[in-house]
């Protein structure tokens, strides 16, 4: 096949596994033995039956071996493209909440999203620029030296904006049903370093179970992560979001931070669509069934983590005058109302907070 030699890098690059089993006799493997961690490209399975790569040699009539992958490069240049758009939006946001707009509850979880999405969208910048390299060339030493580390990398920030959105959404639901609790000062800043470090944590666990241990285990510890995604962090953000959303609608209260929670929805709602469909395709890929290429997951989730600047934006400045206004003044008011509306809620009274629906 045209594309065989690159199908075999990108599949080994894929497995963090393969540093130490390179250096024990490989032994034929089945399906089931596969460990994919999550990869950019088609055909990411290993095969241990492959030859190694060899150095290029000069291509024939009937070798196009090194041929360029129009539709591979179109695809990378088009991931590239957003991922450069989504890095400029959240330094945007970086640079409005961390130093123009007065920090709140809500501001400290966004900023933390937007560090997380700024970090998964470099990592792709990066893997997209070294597998349009590796598409326009015969050498694959570049490729094979960084990719599996990269590979790490958007794992541990893939998972963080899960957690990060979790946690925004079960906090705003929280804050609406029990409005009478107190809600400690510096509640954001401990969730969010809690969440970093099990991000950590589980990074940790997977990249030691992957490089010092058997395929077997590498894959059942990928299985555990994408287990705990699924069954606990994913359900929590979509019922506790669709609680808040519902409530708000409901809610005779007229002063509600309604911006902000239809940011939060939108926001969700968007993660669902465009970033899940990444986690679904590489748990599936543990047991040996993709029937998606990789490079349209990984495209996806590049515009889940381009896309929130812009979701902060339209809410902002689209809200009742639909006027365009700046971003400073766009973002105050998507982020900045949830204080005004707490200075206002001290002078009512717990009747307000009964539903009218």
């Amino acid at each position: 096949m045209p594309s065989q030699r690159r199908e075999l890098v990108r599949s080994r690059t894929a497995q963090p596994c393969l540093l130490q089993a390179t250096n024990s006799p490989s032994t034929p493997t089945t399906a089931g033995d596969h460990v994919p961690l999550p990869a950019q490209h088609p055909s990411m399975e290993v095969n241990h039956q492959s030859p190694p790569p060899t150095s290029p040699t000069p291509t024939t009539d009937g070798d196009n071996s090194c041929r360029m992958e129009v539709t591979d490069m179109a695809i990378d240049g088009l991931t590239l493209l957003i991922c450069l758009c989504g890095l400029v939006g959240n330094g945007v946001v970086l640079w409005l909440l961390g130093f123009r707009i007065r920090r709140n509850p809500i501001t400290v979880y966004i900023l933390n999203l937007a560090v997380a999405d700024f970090t998964f969208l470099l990592f792709m910048v990066t893997s997209s620029l070294l597998y349009l390299i590796d598409n326009a060339s015969c050498s694959t030493v570049g490729v094979l030296k960084y990719m599996r580390w990269l590979f790490l990398l958007s794992l541990f920030s893939y998972n963080m904006g899960l957690y990060l959105l979790t946690a925004i959404s079960i906090e705003r639901c929280v804050s609406i049903l029990c409005s009478s609790i107190h809600r400690p000062k510096h509640l954001s800043v401990v969730v969010c370093a809690l969440l970093w470090a099990l991000s950590i944590a589980v990074l940790a666990a997977v990249t030691s179970l992957c490089l010092l241990y058997d395929h077997e285990r590498c894959r059942m510890a990928l299985i555990s992560m994408y287990v705990l995604n699924f069954l606990v962090f994913a359900p929590s953000m979509v019922i506790s979001s669709t609680i808040l959303i519902i409530k708000v609608q409901c809610s005779s209260q007229q002063r509600q931070p309604k911006r902000l929670y239809i940011v939060i929805f939108l926001t969700v709602l968007f993660f669902l669509l465009f970033a899940l469909p990444l986690s679904i395709w590489n748990f599936l890929q543990q047991f040996s069934y993709t029937s998606v290429p990789s490079q349209v997951v990984f495209l996806l989730a590049c515009i889940n983590s381009s896309i929130n600047p812009f979701i902060y934006f339209l809410v902002g400045s689209c809200w009742r005058h639909c006027s365009l206004v700046s971003l400073q003044v766009a973002f105050r008011r998507v982020f900045e109302e949830l204080e005004d509306n707490t200075a206002c809620s001290q002078d009512t009274t717990m009747d307000t907070l009964t539903p009218a629906c």
